[in-house]
């Protein structure tokens, strides 16, 4: 028996937006709530079951300009808690470099290349994951600084990553917004939305 792909968003709306594009005989898509931690314990619970044979983060998400415009597609190179760490007199410092672990999670690098042959337009790159999103040029400058291969950042792809356990793993975003100042009449929600379905399209495709 094929195992299906599971792909998993924050809320529904992004799993009704990834439904209305993947084959429903092949993709199980469930929203697993907002934040690394409800989506790695929401993923972790689905992937017990060990009836998936990969999963991927998907949704919108913000993305850094010149880098990922309003309207794309993102597919992730590596997923980044880019807050996970400490402050210091000095600035931020990763988890890595305090020797707590690592805060960069590879995507599987099968899966991308699968990805990125049936989405060639898509904007390959780093996705930070961050619990509280991004709202303001100054943080949005330095988050661009400190991660220069950044493309996106949304809330859930490192901890869909840790879930995975070693199960094969990608991260799928259709750009919303720009990342910077919180401007809600500058969003792209229905476009957002539609470019999702229309990637979503070619997942089973990639991951069969």
């Amino acid at each position: 028996m094929t195992l299906p792909l599971l792909v998993v968003t924050a809320v529904a709306a992004e799993a009704e937006a990834v439904r209305a594009g993947a084959d429903p005989d092949n993709v199980v898509v469930e929203p697993v709530g907002v934040g690394p931690a409800a989506a790695a314990a929401g993923t972790a619970r689905l992937l017990a079951t060990g009836r998936y044979r990969a999963v991927v983060s998907a949704g919108i998400a913000g993305g850094f300009p010149g880098r990922a415009p309003v309207g794309s597609i993102v597919l992730g190179a590596r997923s980044i808690a880019a807050d996970l760490g400490a402050e210091t007199p000095d600035g931020f410092l990763p988890v890595d470099e305090l020797g707590f672990g690592t805060s960069v999670l590879s995507c599987d690098p099968a899966l991308l290349k699968a990805l990125t042959a049936e989405l060639p337009e898509a904007i390959v790159g780093d996705v930070v994951t961050l619990s509280t999103v991004t709202g303001t040029k100054r943080t949005a400058d330095r988050l661009a600084e400190s991660y220069p291969q950044a493309v996106a950042e949304a809330m859930e792809g490192y901890g869909v990553a840790v879930a995975a356990a070693g199960l094969p793993f990608a991260e799928l975003r259709a750009i919303s917004n720009p990342v910077g100042p919180r401007d809600r009449a500058a969003w792209r929600l229905r476009e957002a939305f539609a470019a999702l379905s229309t990637a979503s399209g070619q997942l089973w495709t990639a991951c069969g």
